[in-house]
Parts: structure tokens; C-alpha cells; sequence
């Protein structure tokens, strides 16, 4: 092989793939990246297994060939470089030789024909959106799934196909997150559930915004197509949770106030809460009073009055400082809204005027 490339080019890439690259004692090939050279495009290559992914670049092919390089060796390389400089790369015996203007680098190779192959899915039934839709749906709710859970449902995001939207849920039995995204053309499965750890990844890989992305769908597998970009996750067997069930149908008691008070307020809360993140919500509708309240023995204990509009009957209820926190990063509305069915109902939390995104989260047990 024998390539020259621009560095900057080179630089993103090796970084996108460096992030799926994996560590794993009985496969070491695992934590390389394979490139392949070839009609003046190289091919960049990384699969830890669960995830796989493949992304191109143009570059000037001299001697078509292939490699496998140690990812997080050539990808820190490769950025430690100054700026603006034309990169050779080219393989003798089997050590992978790397010249710029300033240097000349000679980095050892690992065996290609142990790489794994990454699936190829059939593109015949793509789907297509853009990808910063797909991106904002998944970062809406992932926060909301369990980590490390023994049900591997609760650490999925779930994506499922109804009417003219694609509703992306998330849920640890403690709180759950759901976002609705619209559609204009309706997707080939019906519901997807990718593991959270994948999700993450995706999010990292395609958080770039305008460009459209194709998923493709097949058992235990889905692909992700962009314009250079092909990954592969793993999908997760099971069923997920019936969440629509535990929603409230009835409000006894309801908030509305500035999220940016409400946010303001959990930050002085937190720095008093305990060591279960608890706090104390009290409405007092006809006191016309919303407290929240925190207490740690060892710091002190603080009451914060928020400004709201309320009605319905008085409550107090505790819940988790960070459960209750999570979901402000979904709201994109400049008041929230805190609806509540009773002493030991779940909270739902929404934006004033959004019906896309919807917080549900369990109160803690009374003190």
C-alpha cells in the first residue's frame, strides 16, 4: 500500500473509528483499524463486536493494498501532527511507514486476515432522516436508561414507528423519558431497541447536523448510512416495558414555572441534599407556595421558594435530586409544567405547549 492523503481529512476519520475500536484479550486484532486503499478512496475500518463501522475518505492511491494499525497508536499520531501538511503512508514488510514534511514514522502492523468482517445490511428497505433528528431524539431520552442493567431492555433506547412520528422511549423503572420526532415517510420496522452503550457511540459519530442518514434494519442488526459513513450496532431481543400503562390519566395538582427558576433552584437544592439525593416538593396551591426543600445532616438544610402558577390540591412529595433534574436538557420551551396524581403517583414532567417530549418520574419513599 502507498497512499498520500491531506492530514486534516485523515485526522477526523481515524478519530470516528478510533471510538468503535475495541479491547478485547482473546482478539487483539480488535483494537486495530483496517485500512483498505484502493481507486483513490481509503476505507477506514474499526468493530468491537457489538458495534461496526466503516468511513472513507478520498485520497490519492499509489498502491492499492491493506493494513491493520494498532487504532488509538496512528489516530494520536496522526492529531499530534502540525496542521496543513501532506501525509504518506505506505507498507513494507510489516511495518507501516508514515511521512510528513517534519517527520518520518515507522509504526508496527497487526495480522489483516484475522479482522473480522462487518455485516453488510441489505439497503433495499432504507429509511431515511436527517441526522440531527435522529440524533436529537436518541439524546432526548438516553439518559433515562438503565446502565448495566440484567435486563437488557432497560438499557436500550427504544425507537418505534407510530403514525407520522418515530417515538424514541428510555426507562430504568424509576423514571422514563419519551420523545416524539416527526416523519415524513414512514420506516420499515416496527420497533428497535438499541443497547444504550451503542447509542452513545452514535450520537458521538453522527452529531454533525445536516446530513440525511439511511437506517437499514435485519434480526439482531441495524445499519446506519450517511454520505461517508457506514455503522453497524447491535439491536437488542425483547420487549420493552408497556410504559404507557403507568401514565397518569388524572392531575390532582399541577406547576407551571420558568424552567430557568426551577433549574436555578436544584442547583442551590443539590448542594444540601443527602446521600439518597432526596427533595422535598411542596404546592400549596391555595397558599399560593412552591417550596423545595433539602436537608443533609452534616451541611445543613435549605428551602428555596420558585415562583409558579398553581392549582389543585396541596402535596409534598420527595423525589431523586438527579432523576428529577435529568430531563431539563429535553425541554426545549422556556416554561415547564409538573403534573401531579397524588401522593404516591409519578410526576410528569412537560414543556408549556410541547407535546413531543414527556418526563415521567416515580416519587421516592415518603420520610
Amino acid at each position: 500500500m502507498k497512499i498520500e492523503c491531506i492530514k486534516d481529512r485523515l485526522e477526523e476519520v481515524l478519530s470516528k473509528a478510533d471510538k468503535i475500536a475495541g479491547k478485547n484479550i482473546t482478539l487483539p486484532v480488535l483494537v486495530g483499524l483496517y485500512l483498505d486503499a484502493r481507486q483513490n478512496s481509503l476505507s477506514v475500518k474499526a468493530t468491537n463486536l457489538d458495534l461496526g463501522i466503516s468511513v472513507s475518505l478520498p485520497v490519492k492511491v499509489i498502491e492499492p493494498g491493506i493494513v491493520v494499525i494498532p487504532a488509538h497508536v496512528i489516530s494520536s499520531f496522526v492529531s499530534s501532527l502540525s496542521k496543513d501538511r501532506n501525509i504518506t503512508i505506505s507498507t513494507k514488510n510489516q511495518v507501516l511507514e508514515v511521512k510528513t514534511s517534519a517527520t518520518k514514522t515507522s509504526i508496527n502492523t497487526l495480522p489483516s486476515e484475522d479482522f473480522p468482517v462487518i455485516p453488510e445490511i441489505d439497503e433495499d428497505k432504507a429509511f431515511s432522516m436527517p441526522a440531527r433528528d435522529l440524533i436529537f431524539g436518541i439524546r432526548s431520552v438516553i439518559y433515562a436508561a438503565a446502565v448495566g442493567s440484567i435486563k437488557p431492555e432497560l438499557s436500550s433506547i427504544s425507537i418505534k414507528h407510530e403514525g407520522e412520528f418515530l417515538v424514541f422511549a428510555a426507562t430504568d423503572s424509576f423514571r422514563l423519558a419519551e420523545k416524539k420526532i416527526r416523519i415524513k415517510k414512514a420506516p420499515h420496522f416496527k420497533q428497535i431497541l438499541v443497547p444504550q452503550k451503542n447509542a452513545t457511540e452514535i450520537i458521538k459519530i453522527f452529531d454533525r447536523g445536516d446530513e440525511e442518514i439511511s437506517i437499514s434494519v435485519e434480526e439482531h442488526q441495524m445499519a446506519l448510512r450517511s454520505q461517508n459513513i457506514y455503522l453497524t450496532s447491535r439491536i437488542v431481543e425483547g420487549s420493552f416495558p408497556d410504559y404507557r400503562q403507568i401514565i397518569p390519566k388524572e392531575t390532582t395538582s399541577k406547576a407551571v414555572l420558568l424552567k430557568q427558576d426551577l433549574t436555578n433552584s436544584l442547583k442551590t437544592s443539590l448542594i444540601f441534599s443527602d446521600a439518597f439525593n432526596q427533595l422535598t416538593l411542596k404546592l400549596s396551591p391555595k397558599a399560593k407556595s412552591f417550596e423545595i426543600e433539602s436537608k443533609n445532616s452534616t451541611v445543613g438544610e435549605n428551602v428555596y421558594t420558585v415562583e409558579s402558577v398553581l392549582e389543585g390540591d396541596d402535596i409534598t412529595i420527595n423525589v431523586n435530586h438527579r432523576y428529577f433534574t435529568d430531563c431539563f436538557q429535553s425541554i426545549t420551551t422556556d416554561s415547564v409544567s409538573l403534573n401531579f396524581s397524588g401522593q404516591a403517583k409519578p410526576i410528569i414532567i412537560q414543556g408549556v405547549g410541547d407535546t413531543s417530549f414527556l418526563y415521567l418520574v416515580m416519587p421516592m419513599n415518603q420520610s
